[in-house]
């Protein structure tokens, strides 16, 4: 067959990366022809961002070889990577929010072009492949959805012959997920190729052409992933089959553990969204999940519930029976809180830091005295502390190159069972966790589901902030949708549909009695 005959448009080869004695790669074989749509497929740490690094000249390989088009090459940085002809879009944007579109674009350009051109091409390509945008346009104007298309569009301007994607979907509607694949379509009909990473195994069955999957630093098997299920394809990933998360439907919640009553907070800044008097309480056994399109509101509460940001009002916030408003985060933990930011890296956790230094920050004063001896400045014990990091790490199964690596060296996924974990330990009475399965494969994002109703099931109140809405069914009790600053009032969750929330997210409100007319068969 002349597909067969053609020339891989980029061959990997024995490619192996060693950080130390650890292999992130390790042996591996790829190819990847023209006009296809590939994907790399893998749980989190099995070295699928090693990989693409490499690809896109970020590390160097410790051995093996990439040809590109029948040549072998050396790709020694992401300039050389452009000039091959290869691109990147990366999971997390790199943008400046107080510039345009157009100035965006250029700082990311190995030539100086004058921004008028700039403009022109980058309005020209929007149109060309569906993908709307103004150049004039300040990014903090933008959704999450425009943002992605300015990281596409300036990689398609270095005219790539493959595109490399990393978690595309994970900030998109649906809507403008569908929008992506067509997108994706029409360079596969250029002859372009598309290297696909995504745990979102259904749109690998939609629209990738072959998958490679890696496991443990080594390619574990290719298949066609029409000819796959979401089941079968997980189970390739990890080995066995991946649990479905078990949620006990039986018995009545108990006392309220957080109660928030008309909690309004102005935009600190240009580019944030204002909470417009949100109201809800959360009881003892209870899951609420808060579902919307990212930019609407969802950062802001969860900093006017961690005490990031603490309130005038003392009494906008309850914890546990007590006024907590005009507390910040220690004050509010000692309460009985807890809390996982968005963020992994900064946020979260001191990427620089390891695992146990990162926990002993976490902990208030109560729940560092565990980890520290007598005298006045309080002797760290470091077997007490590595012991606890140890067992977290086992309970949320966290894979890891050493006994105590710094945060940053973990995979996106594994820092995120870290961190989950982490607050688990302390079996905090509310826990309140934003997007708590971000970018994190399927096993992973069971575990931790499961860890999140189980918190429930034992007593506490978990407040879950997601955009995923298959997560938001399978772990809410309640399920409510912010919108602009708003909050709908939380309904159980066997009594709300994906139509419904979806009219809820693009901000009919209940009190309108629109979004209830509009469900109405």
């Amino acid at each position: 067959m002349p597909e067969a005959a053609a020339v891989p448009l980029l061959s990997v080869r024995k490619l192996t990366k060693l950080f130390g004695t650890f292999a992130a790669c390790n042996g591996i074989d790829l190819e990847i022809k023209p006009g296809e749509i590939h994907a790399l497929l893998g749980e989190n740490g099995a070295g699928k961002s090693t990989l693409v690094k490499m690809l896109f000249g970020v590390l160097s390989p410790s051995s093996g070889e990439i040809v590109w088009n029948g040549k072998a090459v050396s790709i020694g940085s992401p300039g050389e990577a452009r000039r091959l002809g290869i691109g990147m879009v990366f999971q997390h944007f790199s943008l400046f929010e107080a510039l345009t579109v157009a100035e965006n674009i250029a700082l990311s350009l190995d030539d100086a072009v004058p921004l008028q051109k700039i403009a022109e091409q980058a309005a020209a390509l929007s149109r060309q492949y569906g993908l709307p945008l103004d150049p004039s346009a300040h990014v903090a104007d933008l959704s999450v959805g425009e943002r992605q298309r300015i990281e596409i569009v300036r990689a398609l301007l270095q005219n790539p012959r493959l595109i490399i994607l990393d978690e595309p979907t994970s900030v998109l509607t649906p809507q403008e997920a569908d929008r992506l694949f067509e997108t994706l379509e029409k360079l596969k009909a250029e002859g372009r190729s598309v290297l696909y990473i995504s745990h979102r195994l259904e749109e690998v069955q939609r629209i990738c052409d072959r998958a490679t999957v890696l496991r443990h630093g080594k390619v574990n098997g290719a298949c066609d992933p029409k000819n796959e299920t979401p089941a079968s394809l997980a189970r390739m990933m990890v080995g066995a089959e991946v649990a479905s998360v078990e949620r006990d439907e039986g018995g009545a919640p108990g006392e309220v553990k957080l109660d928030v009553r008309h909690l309004s907070v102005p935009a600190r800044t240009p580019f944030a969204v204002s909470l417009r008097d949100i109201s809800f309480t959360v009881r003892a056994g209870e899951v609420l999940a808060i579902a919307g399109v990212a930019g609407n509101g969802q950062g802001e509460l969860f900093d006017a519930l961690s005490g990031e940001y603490p309130q005038a009002d003392n009494e906008a916030v309850f914890l546990c029976g007590r006024a907590a408003g005009n507390l910040g985060i220690t004050r509010r933990r000692l309460l009985g809180a807890g809390f996982v930011p968005e963020e992994r890296q900064g946020h979260a956790a001191v990427a620089a830091m390891t695992l146990s230094e990162n926990l002993l920050l976490a902990r208030n004063q109560s729940d560092r005295r565990a980890f520290l001896g007598g005298g006045p400045l309080g002797v760290i014990r470091h077997g007490t502390l590595a012991a606890a990091s140890r067992r977290i790490s086992e309970e949320m199964d966290v894979r890891k190159a050493s006994e105590d690596p710094p945060a940053g060296s973990l995979s996106g996924g594994n820092l995120q069972k870290f961190i989950v974990g982490r607050e688990l330990d302390r079996q905090p009475s509310v826990l309140i966790v934003n997007q708590p399965t971000w970018g994190v494969d399927a096993g992973a994002a069971s575990r931790i589901r499961q860890a999140l109703v189980d918190l429930a099931r034992s007593g506490s109140a978990v407040v879950v902030i997601s955009q995923d809405l298959d997560e938001i069914f399978e772990v809410a009790s309640r399920i409510a949708v912010i919108s602009e600053g708003r909050l709908s009032e939380p309904r159980p969750a066997g009594e709300m549909s994906l139509e419904k929330i979806g009219l809820l997210m693009g901000g009919m409100h209940e009190d309108s009695g629109k979004a209830e007319s509009a469900h109405a068969h």
